[in-house]
């Protein structure tokens, strides 16, 4: 068993503690596959040149993890352009992608921190169990050293004062995560090889370049090994499950437990256990070949390379964040935080969700509607923590552009409208305004009652989230991934047309009321997504603290907006709608190339001609008073309705193409 020593060893790391900064470079030749000794690479000269500030990412070391900075020199941002680079130059370093992202800004994470205040004001007896579990994750390089260094519970008060804790989760805090036992470890409880070694992907047994490891040992303390595991899902797993023990309304624990994310466990129950690792959506894969450490010239490039972009769907915080940078002593700058934000918003906006809708039936009463959601990630969505929530708006407006019926829209204080005193049912009909399908888990308490408070968590009231591609019920995760409140009734959640489990979609069908009205509509369908929706906020603001005044503040200047991640839309004239064939009336060409749309003997009894864009937006209108031909230039390529009204109130059309 290791000793822990303070980390003074060897004397060359502390010289690199606040980061190597590369700004000294050896003309060395790599000849005859034969590793050049690291000590030949700096001298004591240039070492004093590459202590420097990491830019501006924190140095130091405890007894076992150190900080960001000290990484930064070798695989951040290299001045002379030659590592960390991608074939056409782009800076693709590490250190730099990383920093801004919600990982990186765990312990400094604003919203956290009033929670775990909130959690503790609750039950200010369970205040060292209740922090020691949060920044098990959070702050894994604080908690995680003292608890290896045999200490007790880590506090916040500890994380505050330790730069290496405070670094979130950083490079080391997952790059030492030991490979036995992964996928069988949760809630924090990381297990960790403490043998001074750090895992990667390169220099397996088919990888044809050795690694060149002798200056990570020698100037930082840790040897590079090949580690197939940092490649795998179950690398993400001890933190991205989370079961919690129950306490009752006294703070009496009640011997039960409850499952508060189980985003690994998810991705298990999911045709992409076998396929997609966590990895390959959040550290995507470049197949360039990257130089992986600055200051050595003879370095050949490594491919694939990973990409340390950890995007997820959380733009709301990650504003929060970037807003909040000074007051919160944040590493990254704005311009670190827009390239993350932009990869979350392509996250959550193309790579989370397809959307669908149509017009199933029509009468004069009613307009059926099917909005079909299909969850592209590999786990629910939303996911991770229970705050998180998506929902869809369905709205369908008249020929005027006046609405018909709204589901589903959101008010000045981001609240949707019509949502019902405490939780929202799911829904697999839906035929009043104040119905609106929220996808999301809702927690109980012992009473049953909806709780916020984690602690009080004795089940799930709802969880109708829309799961991942290969789901079954049968699955033997399924006790940690339930799906709780969708009814027997609703035959097409997570079924296929012949109700085989595991399409990872839903159809949402909406009866909208027409009361007689037979003319276009217009349908607008989106999914809205919130990380932090204010209701999740009422139990936890009606109390004080440093950290829950602080996050109110930073909360109430925040723009709430919920995100939206899809949205479809579509015209629809199949009620009382005769073929043009019957007035004898002649448009032509279909398609359209040149952008003119010719129609030819008009009918006397048309008295209107309209055209409308596939949004129902009105292009052109024609009063034909006995007119026989109307040439229509159409403003740009799309699908069009030609609709034509007689003076006895029928009316007939006809859908043109404009190619080109």
């Amino acid at each position: 068993m290791r000793i822990p020593v303070t980390r003074s060893r060897p004397l060359a790391r502390a010289a690199v503690l606040a980061g190597l900064a590369g700004v000294v470079i050896l003309f060395v030749a790599w000849t005859s596959g034969k590793l050049p000794k690291a000590h030949a690479f700096h001298t004591a000269e240039e070492l004093e040149l590459m202590r420097g500030s990491g830019n501006g990412l924190p140095g130091g070391s405890n007894n076992y993890f150190m900080a960001s900075g000290t990484c930064a020199g070798c695989h951040g941002h290299d001045v002379q352009g030659f590592a960390m680079v991608d074939e056409d130059g782009v800076d693709v370093n590490v250190t730099d992608d990383w920093r801004s992202t919600m990982m990186a800004n765990s312990a400094h994470d604003p919203f956290w921190r009033a929670k775990v205040s909130h959690e503790v004001q609750v039950n200010p007896g369970h205040q060292a169990v209740l922090e020691d579990k949060c920044t098990s994750c959070h702050a894994p390089q604080g908690r995680h050293n003292k608890f290896l260094s045999g200490g007790g519970h880590y506090s916040i008060a500890e994380m505050m004062t330790d730069p290496v804790a405070l670094d979130g989760v950083s490079c080391v805090a997952c790059h030492m995560q030991a490979q036995d036992s992964l996928g069988f470890f949760f809630s924090g409880e990381v297990r960790y090889d403490t043998n001074d070694v750090l895992y990667g992907p390169y220099g397996g047994p088919n990888d044809p370049q050795p690694l060149f490891g002798a200056p990570m040992t020698s100037f930082v303390g840790f040897e590079p090994l090949y580690g197939e595991h940092v490649s795998k899902g179950e690398f993400c797993a001890s933190c991205h499950t989370l079961i919690t023990g129950t306490v009752d309304l006294n703070g009496n624990s009640t011997g039960g437990t409850f499952v508060e994310q189980a985003t690994y466990h998810e991705w298990v129950n999911s045709v992409y256990d076998d396929n997609v690792s966590c990895q390959a959506c959040h550290v995507p894969r470049i197949d360039d070949a990257v130089v992986i450490s600055a200051n050595y010239l003879f370095l050949q490039g490594r491919s694939p390379y990973g990409l340390h972009h950890f995007a997820g769907a959380n733009s709301f915080m990650l504003e929060l964040l970037k807003n909040n940078m000074t007051q919160l002593a944040l590493t990254a700058d704005s311009v670190h935080f827009d390239s993350t934000i932009a990869r979350t918003l392509r996250m959550l906006q193309v790579n989370s969700l397809l959307l669908d809708a149509e017009m199933a039936d029509r009468s004069a009463d009613t307009a059926f509607i099917d909005v079909r959601l299909t969850n592209l990630a590999g786990h629910k969505f939303p996911s991770g923590y229970p705050a998180r929530r998506a929902f869809v708006e369905l709205l369908v407006l008249d020929a005027m552009g006046d609405t018909l019926f709204k589901s589903g829209r959101w008010g000045s204080d981001y609240s949707v409208e019509g949502h019902d005193a405490e939780w929202e049912p799911h829904y697999d009909v839906i035929r009043s305004p104040d119905e609106v399908q929220i996808y999301e888990m809702v927690i109980g308490d012992v009473n049953g009652d909806k709780t916020t408070v984690l602690e009080r968590a004795d089940s799930h009231l709802k969880d109708n989230r829309l799961v991942p591609e290969g789901f079954s019920t049968s699955h033997i995760s399924y006790d940690t991934t339930q799906i709780v409140g969708v009814p027997v009734t609703d035959l097409d959640f997570n079924r296929d047309d012949m109700g085989v489990e595991g399409s990872g979609t839903d159809i949402v069908h909406y009866h909208v009321p027409m009361n007689g009205y037979t003319g276009l509509v217009s349908v607008e369908a989106r999914v809205w997504y919130q990380s932090a929706p204010p209701r999740w906020m009422e139990e936890m603001f009606a109390f004080n603290s440093a950290e829950i005044d602080s996050f109110r503040i930073m909360y109430k200047d925040a723009d709430g907006s919920p995100v939206l991640v899809r949205e479809v839309q579509f015209t629809d004239l199949s009620v009382g709608v005769d073929d043009v064939r019957e007035l004898g009336v002649h448009l032509f060409p279909n398609p359209v190339r040149d952008g003119i749309l010719r129609i030819r003997d008009l009918d006397p009894r048309i008295d209107q001609v309209t055209v409308h864009d596939a949004r129902g937006a009105l292009v052109a209108s024609l009063a034909a008073q006995g007119q026989r031909s109307w040439d229509v230039r159409l403003p740009s390529v799309g699908t069009y309705l030609v609709t034509f009204t007689t003076n006895d109130g029928r009316r007939s059309g006809e859908r043109i193409v404009y190619l080109r």
